[in-house]
């Protein structure tokens, strides 16, 4: 019988914030804004289950589609977030890094992402995948282009070096949880996820707590996982 393997990363989709908040009859940003909230508590518990790797998706690229102001309010609470994080990302030890094409973002988030990212680049004890501008299609278009640019000779370990997860020592997310009922991964690390366990939990980001991650965790470990065998 197949084993289960050790649950070294978890990639989590945070569906629901704009939902919660017409739920809740308030603004689309204070949906948004609660999301924020909920994955620094997620961050905290999964520390202390001893997650390695955690990918959050903040923002895709088919995100920059919706209304001006959403969006321009987007770009600031992402700000905000990495500045709320930079004070306590360090208690992690965990290294941070963008997943996504950085040449749309405001310079100033950027100025502060690539700071993020060099003040913690040192840790070793956990990572912290922040997807912003992210779209699995366009990271593998920018993955080729680089490898084309480079002389790289394509081969699979080649590839998967060239993706923006490329020198971490688990790219490849053994767990998936998306939150607000939505069956789908809209492409979230489409090489990295082939084996990736899925599950799709109802409730809204906003809603979502530790104990519904310690069940999901306990999900992972019922499960078979037999990797084309």
């Amino acid at each position: 019988m197949a084993e289960t393997k050790p649950l070294h990363h978890i990639a989590i989709i945070p569906d629901g914030n704009r939902r919660w908040a017409k739920a809740h009859h308030l603004p689309s940003i204070l949906g948004h804004q609660k999301g924020a909230e909920v994955t620094r508590k997620i961050l905290k518990k999964l520390d202390a289950m001893g997650i390695h790797t955690i990918t959050i998706w903040g923002f895709s690229t088919e995100n920059w589609n919706r209304d001006e102001e959403e969006v321009a309010g987007l770009m600031k609470l992402f700000t905000q977030f990495i500045d709320e994080l930079s004070k306590e990302i360090h208690q992690y030890e965990a290294r941070v890094y963008q997943l996504g094409n950085r040449t749309r973002l405001s310079p100033e988030l950027v100025k502060k992402i690539e700071k993020l990212e060099a003040d913690t680049k040192h840790y070793t004890k956990h990572v912290l995948n922040i997807a912003l501008d992210y779209g699995g299609r366009d990271e593998m278009l920018r993955a080729i282009k680089k490898g084309i640019e480079e002389g790289i000779e394509f081969s699979e370990e080649a590839f998967t070096k060239l993706l923006d997860t490329g020198d971490q020592p688990y790219p490849e997310p053994d767990f998936i949880i998306r939150t607000s009922g939505e069956q789908r991964l809209s492409g979230l690390m489409p090489w990295q996820a082939v084996y990736a366990e899925i599950l799709f939990l109802e409730k809204y980001f906003p809603d979502l707590t530790e104990k519904d991650l310690e069940d999901a965790v306990e999900n992972y470990y019922a499960r078979q996982r037999r990797f084309g065998k």
